[in-house]
């Protein structure tokens, strides 16, 4: 599975879990993000908006909201289980720019 792959099942995921939790939905109603999915050699973006992300994108958005950089092997790893966020982020493997309140709300909905 590719790393696109695994980003387009997490999106899935999410969208599958606002259609399904109604005060989830509520919580994430009013907000509009853009985010930024920079892997090096890949570049990824999508839009919530209407408790929904439509689509990942090729490409990244401009003045985006939260930028998550990273690379490939990475994420590739973070969604097989080899490794574990802390330990990513501990490292630095992955690194997460934007407000704190964006990434702690957008956190806990993935």
């Amino acid at each position: 599975m590719t790393t696109k792959d695994h980003l387009l099942n997490a999106i899935d995921k999410f969208n599958d879990k606002m259609h399904c939790d109604a005060q989830l939905r509520d919580e994430v109603g009013p907000l509009v993000k853009k985010v930024n999915i920079d892997l090096g050699t890949e570049h990824y973006s999508f839009l919530l908006k209407d408790s929904c992300i439509a689509c990942l994108d090729d490409g990244l958005l401009e003045c985006p909201d939260i930028v998550v950089c990273s690379d490939p092997k990475t994420i590739d790893d973070l969604f097989t289980g080899k490794m574990k966020p802390m330990k990513a982020w501990a490292l630095r493997k992955v690194v997460i720019k934007g407000s704190l309140e964006d990434v702690m709300k957008l956190r806990k909905f993935f």
